[in-house]
């Protein structure tokens, strides 16, 4: 792999995508992007209203997020971003063909994952939807080249496990 332009953190929600992902960007001196700020008023809609997003929901969406990392490597802005990414038809799009990208998937069970959910509170992201995110969740592929790493960690330690994988 060629020098990383950019790390996108992946997980189902509630798997600590936006605050590792703050963190590395934080700890490595990089741009930051949430990804659920990419979604079109009707997904949040949706979402709010406790109905799973589809594939057709999705793509706006995942298009205007491998645009933003397209325009990252452009510009030779070194960036963290956050996107579930649960599909590989969807890393495909925001990371295929992209060696300068680096995918970090958050990886959690289902019971540490609802506890979690259970203990926050999102805008939009009801935690009745967890069960339709793992469900969704095609987890990285070997040939995909993921860093994997638990969420059972600190988020101080995930963050250094991740920066030494990336070196």
């Amino acid at each position: 792999m060629n020098r990383t332009t950019v790390v996108v953190v992946m997980g189902v929600s509630g798997c600590g995508k936006s605050t590792i992902a703050a963190r590395l960007a934080e700890r490595l001196g990089w741009q930051f992007a949430e990804a659920d700020l990419f979604h079109p008023p009707v997904n949040i809609d949706k979402m709010r209203g406790g109905v799973p997003l589809s594939d057709d929901d999705r793509w706006p969406w995942l298009q205007s997020i491998a645009a933003w990392i397209d325009a990252a490597r452009r510009a030779r802005r070194p960036s963290v971003i956050t996107c579930s990414a649960l599909k590989r038809k969807y890393r495909e799009l925001i990371a295929g063909g992209r060696d300068d990208v680096a995918l970090v998937y958050l990886k959690g069970d289902y019971a540490l994952i609802e506890r979690r959910l259970a203990a926050r509170a999102h805008a939009y992201m009801p935690a009745s939807l967890l069960r339709s995110q793992f469900e969704a969740l095609e987890e990285p592929g070997a040939d995909e080249h993921p860093i994997v790493v638990s969420i059972e960690p600190p988020p101080g330690e995930i963050v250094e496990a991740i920066v030494a994988a990336l070196r």
